[in-house]
C-alpha cells in the first residue's frame, strides 16, 4: 500500500505539468497506429491533443531519437479489480471494500506505466468510482471504460435481461458484458439461451450501447454475432463459420493468450481444481490457432488480454504470445492494440492514432518492436492526454 501511495503522487505531479502548454516530443520512428512508419518525426503536443507530426527539427522537450514512439495502446478487455492479497493468494472479492478499491486504483496505476492509456473494464462496480477518479485527475490511471457488472443466463428473463440493460445505462455503465457461454474449464458451451442474448445485445443496440461477449465455444459465439453484439471474446474454440459470421457483421474479435499464461503460472495463488489448469493449459494451442485463422479471413481482431491478479502492468506480454505462439505480424499486433481497438471502442476519431487532433496518448519503448516484439517489454515513456506519466 506504502509503493502505491508513492505511485499516486508521482503520477499527480507528472500529470500537473502538462496543462495547455506546448510540447515537443523528438522521436526516432513513430508507428501511427494504423500501419505507418516514419523515421526522425517531431511530434508537437498543445492543449492535451497532438498538434502536429512532421520531419524533426530544433530541439525537443523530450528526446525519444532512440525510440520507437506509438499511439498509448488499448486493453480491450481486464478486471482491475482482481487483485492477490498480500500473501500471493487471490482474494475473490472477499476483502474490505476499501482495500478492493485501493488495489482496483494501483491495478490502473500499473496498468498506465506498463503503457496502456485506455483499457475497458468488465466489469466490477468499484470500476466506476477509480473511472471517475481517474478521469478527474485525483488518481493516475489510463482512461477506463467500464460495464460495471455481468450479465449472465441468471440474469432473468429476457424481459428482465433488457430492464437490467437499461438500469446498467442509468447507472453509468459504459458497455454492456454478457458470458454467451461457460468459462473454459466448464467446457465453453452456450449458457444463456438465443433470447436472452437477443434481449441484451438488441436492447443494448437499441439505446446505443456496445455489447462484449463472453464466448468459448463455437455456439454461444454465433448466437451472439447474429444477434448484433459488438465483440466476441475469447473464443478459443470457435469455428471458421464463426469467423465467416464476424467478418459478414463486422464483429470484432478478441482471443487471450495472456490470462491463460498467467493463470498457468500463478497456479498456487489460484484455488482452481487441477482440471480446471487443464482445461486451461489444453486451450493454448486452439487459441493461436483461433487467432491464425482469423488473421487468414480478415477479422477486425482487437487487442484484450483479460488481466486478472498477476497480469496487471504485464498487459503487453499479449503482443510477445501472439507474435511468438500465434504468428502474428507484428505491426498487426500494435494496429490491434491501437487504431482498430480504439475503433472497437467507438472512439477511433480520438485516440489509437498519431495524428493531428488526436489526444495525446503516447508510449514509448527502446528498441524496434517491429524486429523485435520484445522491445514491448522495455516501456520508457507514457504520455497520456498531454500528461507525461512515465519517462525512463
Amino acid at each position: 500500500m506504502i509503493r502505491m501511495l508513492s505511485f499516486f503522487a508521482a503520477g499527480a505531479l507528472a500529470g500537473a505539468l502538462a496543462g495547455a502548454q506546448t510540447i515537443t516530443i523528438a522521436a526516432g520512428t513513430v508507428l501511427d497506429g494504423k500501419g505507418g512508419v516514419a523515421r526522425n518525426q517531431q511530434i508537437v503536443v498543445e492543449g492535451g491533443k497532438i498538434r502536429s507530426v512532421g520531419p524533426g527539427r530544433g530541439s525537443a522537450q523530450y528526446d525519444l531519437r532512440g525510440m520507437t514512439v506509438m499511439p498509448g495502446w488499448i486493453d480491450t478487455h481486464v478486471h482491475l479489480n482482481w487483485h492477490f492479497d498480500a500473501n500471493h493468494k487471490y482474494t475473490g472479492g472477499r476483502d474490505k471494500p476499501e482495500e478492493g478499491a485501493l488495489y482496483t486504483a494501483e491495478n490502473a496505476w500499473l496498468t498506465l506505466e506498463g503503457g496502456f492509456t485506455t483499457v475497458q473494464s468488465v466489469g466490477a462496480a468499484i470500476d466506476g468510482p477509480v473511472r471517475d477518479r481517474i478521469k478527474d485527475g485525483a488518481l493516475p490511471g489510463p482512461r477506463v471504460l467500464t460495464s460495471l457488472r455481468q450479465i449472465n443466463e441468471r440474469s432473468g428473463s429476457p424481459a428482465e435481461i433488457r430492464e437490467l440493460v437499461r438500469r446498467t445505462k442509468a447507472e453509468g455503465a459504459d458497455l454492456i458484458k454478457i458470458f454467451a457461454t461457460t468459462g473454459m474449464g466448464a467446457g465453453g458451451n452456450q449458457s444463456m439461451s438465443d433470447e436472452q442474448i437477443q434481449a441484451a445485445c438488441g436492447e443494448a443496440k437499441a439505446i446505443g450501447m456496445r455489447v462484449l461477449v463472453h464466448a468459448i465455444g463455437a455456439a454461444g459465439a454465433k448466437a451472439a454475432i447474429l444477434a448484433g453484439c459488438t465483440s466476441i471474446e475469447h473464443g478459443s474454440y470457435i469455428d471458421d463459420a464463426d469467423l465467416d459470421l464476424m467478418v459478414q457483421h463486422g464483429t470484432y474479435f478478441d482471443p487471450n493468450l495472456l490470462v491463460i499464461h498467467n493463470y498457468l503460472d500463478n497456479r498456487p495463488s489460484f484455488n482452481f481444481p487441477e482440471a480446471s489448469f487443464q482445461a486451461l493449459e489444453n486451450a493454448l494451442k486452439p487459441t493461436a490457432d483461433v487467432l491464425r485463422r482469423a488473421r487468414a479471413r480478415h477479422v477486425k481482431v482487437v487487442f484484450g488480454t483479460d488481466a486478472v491478479a498477476g497480469a496487471h502492468g504485464r498487459n503487453a506480454e499479449e503482443f510477445v504470445y501472439r507474435v511468438r505462439d500465434a504468428g502474428d505480424k507484428p505491426m498487426d499486433a500494435i494496429v490491434s492494440a491501437t487504431s482498430m481497438a480504439a475503433a472497437s471502442l467507438g472512439m477511433g476519431d480520438r485516440i489509437g492514432t498519431i495524428a493531428p487532433g488526436f489526444e495525446a496518448d503516447l508510449v514509448a519503448v527502446e528498441g524496434d518492436p517491429i524486429a523485435d516484439i520484445t522491445a514491448v517489454r522495455r516501456v520508457a515513456f507514457v504520455m497520456k492526454g498531454g500528461k507525461v506519466y512515465r519517462n525512463h
